[in-house]
């Protein structure tokens, strides 16, 4: 890493994970069922905001009732005496249901953020209460939670708002920290039934997700190293590079007349229904200024 470089304190975890990850089986699956997985052959209709508020509503109510109802009958729930839903979700329900095209929402945020963070607020707060003075310090618990949590889902790509809620609450909240480990099993229950109710409403006239692991393409192999000549000072001639994988339109219809990006010197115009990662705008940028 070179300190003089901001952009080269980038460390993308994807670059591996997405080796191990198999493409999408769209292919394969019935097109009625894909469809609610938010696969779609073409792109959908844009929704006006009523009705993307009279869905929000249904499905934020089903969502959140569905969580409580399921919790309400769990006997191990009660005997721990597990709220009837974590208040992070109510967070969450409005990323999943209203703000559904936002990469914050998608099932890799939604679930492992969830996971990570609720992980890391109760490991926190089993450290601090071996401390004498653990309730003098819980303040100090409860930040180091969020900010550890966040810093986590930074570095792994699942960046989830809601999720910061959850560790401070497993290091602050009372209730929370009786639950102490089993906290997590409650956020994995609570995260799958959000993520099903979102699967099944989104996707009566909408689509979600977006993407369910990465907007790029994802295969089994990385492609070829491109052989260039580089002539930057202190680079070695010849040196090898891979190239960053394309973003994937998950089942969009690719013609001549569809969404195209513009590149020229100094210029990026990126259409709206296109979404690009951080790094790939990035690169992009940094491609239009070298032009």
């Amino acid at each position: 890493m070179s300190l003089s470089d901001p952009l080269s304190w980038n460390i993308d975890i994807d670059r591996f994970l997405n080796l191990l990850i198999p493409p999408p089986p769209w292919r394969w699956i019935p097109y009625p069922i894909a469809h609610f997985f938010g696969y779609r052959k073409t792109p959908p209709k844009a929704l006006g905001n009523v009705l993307i508020a009279f869905w929000a509503f249904i499905g934020i109510f089903c969502g959140v009732s569905l969580i409580e109802g399921v919790s309400s009958h769990i006997p191990s729930f009660r005997d721990h005496g597990a709220p009837l839903i974590v208040a992070s979700f109510g967070a969450a329900a409005v990323l999943e249901f209203c703000a559904i095209e936002s990469p914050l929402a998608q099932p890799r945020c939604a679930v492992l953020g969830q996971i990570f963070s609720s992980i890391i607020g109760v490991g926190i707060a089993k450290l601090f209460a071996m401390s004498p003075r653990a309730e003098d310090l819980r303040w100090l618990s409860g930040s180091l939670a969020c900010a550890a949590a966040t810093a986590v889902m930074i570095m792994t790509k699942t960046v989830h708002p809601p999720a910061g809620a959850t560790a401070l609450l497993a290091a602050v909240d009372k209730s929370a920290l009786a639950l102490g480990w089993f906290l997590i099993p409650i956020m994995m229950l609570g995260a799958g039934l959000m993520l099903a109710a979102a699967l099944i409403l989104n996707n009566i006239q909408r689509r979600f997700p977006v993407y369910w692991w990465t907007p790029e393409e994802l295969t089994k192999r990385r492609r070829p190293d491109v052989e260039r000549t580089s002539s930057g000072a202190g680079e070695a001639e010849g040196k090898r590079f891979t190239p960053s994988p394309t973003p994937s339109l998950e089942g969009q219809s690719v013609t001549e007349d569809g969404p195209q990006i513009l590149i020229r010197r100094g210029l990026l115009q990126v259409p709206e229904d296109v979404y690009l990662s951080s790094e790939e705008k990035q690169l992009l940028e940094s491609l239009s200024n070298r032009l």
